[in-house]
């Protein structure tokens, strides 16, 4: 594979992103794309997916430690993609490199998904 192969960007739409939490900042958390190196842990690594008619899943862990997965609904706001779950947890997208996402946490903004 070539050098600029690596630096390909990876589309926000239609790729599971897995949180790499080792590398999260003060901007928020680190999301990297499903099949990249992660370090062993034994916390469950949160998933997202965004699909292109506006559904998406996130996955957590359970109260057995296994991935459950939630429906969702996005959208972009202010250009940014807001990510609406149910009970109002609200996750935006604030930076989107070419393997890279930084997710911030927030209040629901707008109704939550009933999906």
């Amino acid at each position: 594979m070539s050098p600029d192969a690596d630096d390909a960007p990876i589309p926000l739409i239609g790729t599971l992103w897995v949180h790499a939490f080792e590398e999260d900042t003060p901007a928020g958390a680190v999301y990297r794309p499903d099949g990249e190196r992660f370090p062993l842990s034994r916390r469950p690594r949160r998933r997202l997916s965004l699909h292109a008619d506006g559904s998406a899943t996130v996955a957590d862990g359970g109260a057995d430690d296994r991935l459950v997965d939630r429906s969702a609904t996005w959208s972009e706001v202010d250009g940014e993609a807001v990510i609406r779950c149910r009970g109002g947890v609200c996750l935006r997208v604030v930076d989107h490199g070419p393997r890279r996402l930084v997710v911030r946490t927030e209040p629901g903004v707008g109704p939550s998904s009933t999906r």
